[in-house]
């Protein structure tokens, strides 16, 4: 384990910009970048000991975490 948080700005530098507007324009990616803050952050209270977890709810966080990374990536792409 990494024990780096996974920000989008990190994630996609590329389109920092975009994300920024995309907040603040869009409601749906307003969502979904919240979603993947909430859960992107448990995942590194997890990884760090901070708040640990079983092994089968650390696996569904990074799941989900993924899943919504997937969508952002998808709507960035646009």
């Amino acid at each position: 384990m990494s024990h780096t948080p996974h920000e989008l700005a990190e994630e996609f530098p590329q389109h920092a910009d975009k994300i920024h507007a995309l907040k603040t324009t869009d409601a749906h990616f307003a969502r979904l970048f919240e979603a993947y803050h909430d859960v992107n952050r448990a995942v590194h209270r997890a990884e760090s000991g901070v708040d640990p977890v079983d092994d089968f709810t650390d696996q569904k966080m990074r799941k989900e975490r993924l899943a919504l990374k997937d969508e952002i990536a998808t709507i960035l792409s646009k």
